[in-house]
């Protein structure tokens, strides 16, 4: 399967279409529909282009943040960083500072959002490219997808990413005791869930760099969701259409919510959960249980911060005006957690 595919043909959407129909008319359920393989289709429903489109109905003048790559950044793309035992190959891109002999760099692994089932790593080279200009060695890499793995697959798949970074540190300069995790909307929620589970065998897996650490030292949540169950959240509404987490579980709420609670951030923060950052939109939905684990972390001493921009739509991290902001908030506070050496 290609990794980054083409938008389908208007003749195979309407014969999926069709299939749809055709499996309505049968009678067939949405639980037990959800119940079946994961389909090797891709959905290139989130893009770039399509979040532009849609912001700009409320924002006309957004741009998509292109900034200028700086000049001391190196990278390397189209790396294999795991093969899972289905033989399915990830990637990865790295960005990294031109270093010095024997100095080392905190690193930052970015995971992009698309509601689990859709967009692709490329939509944050930009920030990574920022972040390796600002002393970072940035890392963007691919997890599977709802269409082709139901959880935890995803969070399995990064968790082997950050062994990788931990296993090729010497290569690209990596500090391995200053590693951070950033992450927007769908990417924000596997982000916070992977480092407050650090260490949790759950989402770990014996292949892939098994003798490196998976943990991570910082979290940065971008408009992630923070609880599925929890007022807040619209996730598991399917009553109009089928969520896009009910997708990624693989079964609606009604059917159960152990799976919805084990895969939210706010049931496994302990004291041994890193700093975090949270920065946010004005969709309130897109950080349901944000207050509530800040709460929790402040009962034990760990600092966090948030951010939140008035007015902002949820996809605002990918376009000017509020490109460079939250890259300043995100340098800052990885700046003040890390106290560079």
């Amino acid at each position: 399967m290609p990794l980054f595919p083409s938008k389908p043909t208007l003749r195979s959407a309407r014969l999926r279409r069709q299939l749809f129909v055709a499996l309505g008319a049968l009678g067939l359920s949405f639980a037990s529909r959800a119940q079946q393989p994961a389909s090797t289709l891709p959905d290139t429903s989130f893009t770039v282009h399509s979040a532009l489109q849609k912001a700009r109905k409320q924002h006309p003048n957004i741009t998509v943040a292109q900034p200028a790559v700086p000049a001391n950044v190196r990278n390397q793309t189209n790396l294999s960083y795991c093969t899972t035992p289905e033989g399915r190959a990830l990637q990865l891109d790295v960005f990294y500072p031109k270093a010095k002999r024997k100095q080392r760099f905190p690193a930052v692994l970015l995971i992009h959002g698309g509601g689990w089932r859709s967009g692709n790593r490329l939509q944050h080279v930009p920030m990574a490219q920022q972040l390796a200009g600002r002393g970072y060695v940035a890392v963007t890499a691919e997890y599977r997808l709802s269409t082709e793995a139901k959880y935890p697959a995803a969070v399995q798949d990064l968790k082997a990413a950050v062994r990788w970074m931990r296993a090729n540190a010497q290569q690209y300069a990596i500090d391995t005791t200053r590693i951070a995790v950033w992450g927007f909307s769908a990417g924000g929620q596997l982000a916070s869930l992977l480092g407050t589970t650090n260490g949790n065998p759950l989402f770990d897996t014996p292949y892939c760099y098994p003798k490196h650490s998976s943990a991570v030292q910082a979290i940065v949540d971008v408009d992630g969701i923070l609880a599925f169950i929890h007022p807040e959240s619209g996730e598991g509404d399917d009553s109009k259409s089928t969520s896009a987490a009910t997708y990624w579980f693989g079964s609606p709420r009604s059917a159960g919510t152990a799976l919805w609670e084990q895969a939210s951030a706010l049931t496994h923060v302990s004291a041994q959960t890193p700093p975090m950052l949270f920065i946010n939109s004005s969709v309130d939905r897109m950080h349901a249980g944000r207050d509530d684990l800040r709460q929790k972390l402040s009962s034990y001493g760990i600092y966090s911060e948030m951010h939140r921009f008035a007015d902002a739509p949820h996809t605002f991290p990918l376009f000017n005006p509020w490109f460079e902001p939250t890259l300043k908030h995100t340098v800052d506070f990885l700046n003040r957690v890390f106290r560079p050496r």
